[in-house]
């Protein structure tokens, strides 16, 4: 490993956080930095880094699935309705991250959700903080790699005025790497230049 990018036994350079567990590769290769619009996607998303808060990515990754399962597919309209039955018996499900906190955050959070849709859309809440285009940040070593910018910071402040918890400036940047408003693949690794080419056609 040199300077944060990883050669893989494929010939691919890639970044050196995946390892290299397939799994994790496979996310890195496939998801992570795509640009992203469908609301719904972006809510799961968003729910599942502050779950992560504490914890490692790849924990929430092996378990999203049966986030999944126990937050029926991330659809807020169904979340809304969760009662405190519902969170009690959330807080049995050794499948997802047992915290009454998050769990009871993104009851809230589907409820943010369901507001910001009728003004327009969550996607469109989020990327007009950047006009719609991906940041192409073209950082050469992970050491340049921020944990938070002035935008993530603006996104935050915002999703908790709309009564979003666990988003916090750093988890905000966290989603924003993940869901591609920002590149934050080195220029090393191969998957920045797909990524790259992917906004140009937006």
């Amino acid at each position: 490993m040199t300077d944060g990018l990883i050669l893989h036994p494929d010939n691919k350079t890639r970044c050196w956080w995946p390892g290299t567990d397939p799994f994790y590769v496979a996310y890195h290769d496939t998801e992570w930095g795509v640009p992203e619009f469908d609301d719904r996607a972006l809510f799961e998303k968003l729910i599942l880094d502050g779950f992560q808060a504490g914890l490692s990515w790849i924990t929430i990754l092996r378990k999203r699935d049966n986030f999944r399962k126990a937050f029926v597919g991330f659809e807020p309209e169904k979340i809304v309705r969760f009662n405190q039955a519902k969170v009690e018996a959330l807080m049995l499900d050794t499948g997802i991250v047992r915290n009454r906190a998050k769990i009871e955050a993104t009851i809230a959070g589907s409820r943010a959700w369901l507001n910001i849709q009728e003004r327009g859309g969550f996607s469109e809440f989020l990327w007009n903080f950047i006009d719609g285009r991906p940041i192409q940040n073209n950082l050469k070593s992970r050491s340049q790699i921020q944990a938070e910018t002035d935008v993530s910071r603006k996104i935050s402040k915002a999703l908790k005025a709309e009564g979003f918890n666990f988003v916090g400036p750093t988890i905000v940047y966290a989603f924003m790497q993940a869901v591609g408003m920002a590149n934050d693949h080195l220029t090393g690794c191969y998957r920045h230049a797909e990524c790259a080419a992917i906004a140009e056609k937006l």
